[in-house]
């Protein structure tokens, strides 16, 4: 199993003292994360307001910091929608981009998902697809670089313990249909995350965990800082 480290996300950097516009604190978070044993980072790199970027200098800066804090990790990073609305102008971003990343993520929910695949498969950067909903599953069914995706994300939301499972299972099942040797990354946000985290352990499906999809730690309490996320990750997941 893959633990991936979800270091900040589109969160508002006031959320917490460790989402911060400033790429080498994040940077010094995300390497605490890898010693405590995530082998992966996914990180939204921000303008200078805080705001998630995908400006060429934005990417080069906030993947320059990550690398030289934990050299020779996977680094990701998000394409979505909320950082350019603009289907040309994320092409664009993409195509000027200077520094790559290894993987980006792309949600097939939103508009322009097999544009920006094919942009970052012809830059060599692996894609991570995710899928949240019956909209998202169907658009990347008919994709035709569907199974040139490194990886599914299935991504469930902010709900209830009770309904994780059920929803969790469907998607799994869809996609598996569909590309059954395409590697399953489950992950839950908010309300969510430890359930699907649980859920992952118990399928043998990689999964991720930070400050990204929760603030707080098993237990309800503030989680201090995405380190401490990664190590109660760990101490629910089978022993690598």
């Amino acid at each position: 199993m893959i633990l991936q480290a979800c270091v900040n996300g589109a969160r508002d950097v006031a959320e917490h003292p460790w989402l911060s516009a400033d790429e080498t604190v994040v940077a010094q978070d995300a390497a605490a994360a890898v010693d405590a044993g995530a082998a992966e980072i996914h990180v939204h790199p921000k303008d200078a307001a805080g705001r998630d970027s995908l400006a060429p200098e934005d990417v080069q800066r906030w993947l320059g910091a990550v690398r030289a804090a934990a050299p020779g990790v996977p680094v990701g990073v998000t394409t979505g929608v909320w950082a350019e609305p603009d289907v040309s102008r994320r092409l664009e971003a993409i195509e000027g981009w200077t520094e790559l990343p290894d993987y980006a993520s792309v949600n097939w929910h939103e508009d322009g998902a097999d544009e920006v695949a094919v942009a970052l498969g012809r830059r060599g950067i692996g894609v991570e697809a995710g899928i949240w909903d019956a909209a998202g599953l169907e658009a990347w069914r008919v994709s035709p670089v569907r199974g040139d995706c490194l990886r599914v994300l299935v991504e469930l939301p902010a709900e209830a313990a009770d309904v994780v499972r059920s929803h969790a299972e469907g998607l799994i099942a869809h996609v598996a249909r569909e590309e059954p040797d395409l590697p399953i990354l489950l992950h839950g946000e908010e309300l969510s995350t430890w359930p699907a985290l649980d859920l992952a352990a118990e399928f043998g499906l990689d999964t991720r965990i930070g400050l990204e999809d929760t603030l707080l730690l098993p237990d309800g309490s503030e989680a201090p800082s995405n380190a401490a996320l990664v190590r109660a990750a760990r101490a629910r997941l089978p022993r690598p």
